[in-house]
């Protein structure tokens, strides 16, 4: 069953901000809120105010509407597409099967050389920390 985990987030949040203002305060509590308040009123000069508000409003709107627009569009065009998959599939079935396999030949076979490569490597460190120690090779 799946949980809404945002408050454990924000707390993990909240509690990090706080031990990094204690730390940049050398755990003195009034210096880190004396920190913490500089912080957020810089933050806050920072937002747009007023007309400006309003204006940075509409202009992330448009961008949101032209984003929205594209995505159905591409929704509409990956349908026209769809429609077509079982024409290709039937057409080109034993090549995409083929290619399936191929790549999974590849994978496995780097894979393998990895795991190779790292035993081997595992094999020659042991030996040679147990030439330091004093034990055989």
């Amino acid at each position: 069953m799946s949980k809404n985990r945002t408050g454990l987030y924000l707390g993990l949040a909240a509690a990090g901000a706080g031990g990094y203002y204690m730390y940049r305060a050398g755990g003195n509590v009034g210096k880190a809120k004396k920190e913490m308040k500089f912080d957020a009123e810089k933050a806050r000069e920072k937002l747009p105010h007023g007309n400006e508000a309003v204006t940075k409003g509409e202009d992330v709107g448009k961008e949101a509407g032209a984003a929205v627009d594209e995505a159905i569009n591409n929704a509409r065009t990956k349908t026209k597409l769809d429609e077509r998959i079982p024409e290709i599939t039937q057409d080109g079935k034993n090549k995409i099967d083929e290619f399936r396999q191929d790549t999974r030949n590849k994978i496995n076979a780097g894979v393998d050389k990895v795991d190779r490569t790292v035993e081997q490597k595992a094999a020659d460190a042991k030996g040679t920390v147990s030439g330091w120690l004093g034990g055989r090779k």
